[in-house]
């Protein structure tokens, strides 16, 4: 897409929702500095708290669930230890039946991201693993984080 920004050009007031994250020292590899796969659990780990707290992960009577069908991560600083880094979420796009979650972690104090990724989940009934339509109120939790 030619008007998508470069994720190096992405900055911290593009994203809604944030969480901060701490490095620990078993997060680093024989170079000193936060190994590329633990960006990705803080992705995730980000990802399914803001799903939890806004009701489209474990809600009492909840019949879906989403599947990560696929992801990215473009890496752009290193995060060594111990650094606090911030992971902020906003939405890119909401389909049907699926979410396209756009992320992105900022070391604090600083308005460059060191990694921005994306994760596409596809809800299915949890029993059968068929895909179903969002609910209206899946939908309505996080509107607010869709990027304009």
């Amino acid at each position: 897409m030619a008007d998508k920004k470069a994720a190096k050009d992405e900055r911290r007031g593009d994203y809604g929702w944030w969480m901060p994250v701490a490095s620990r020292w078993s997060d680093c590899d024989a170079y000193g500095h936060v190994n590329n796969a633990v960006y990705y659990n803080w992705f995730d780990s980000a990802l399914t708290t803001l799903a939890i707290e806004r009701g489209i992960l474990r809600a009492p009577g909840q019949t879906s669930i989403g599947l990560c069908i696929a992801s990215g991560c473009e890496f752009l600083a290193p995060v060594d230890f111990p650094q606090t880094v911030d992971v902020g979420i906003r939405l890119g796009r909401i389909g049907n039946s699926s979410l396209r979650y756009e992320l992105a972690i900022f070391i604090r104090e600083n308005e460059l991201p060191a990694a921005v990724g994306h994760f596409a989940h596809v809800y299915v009934d949890a029993a059968t693993r068929r895909s179903v339509a969002l609910t209206e109120a899946q939908k309505a939790a996080v509107a607010d984080l869709l990027a304009a």
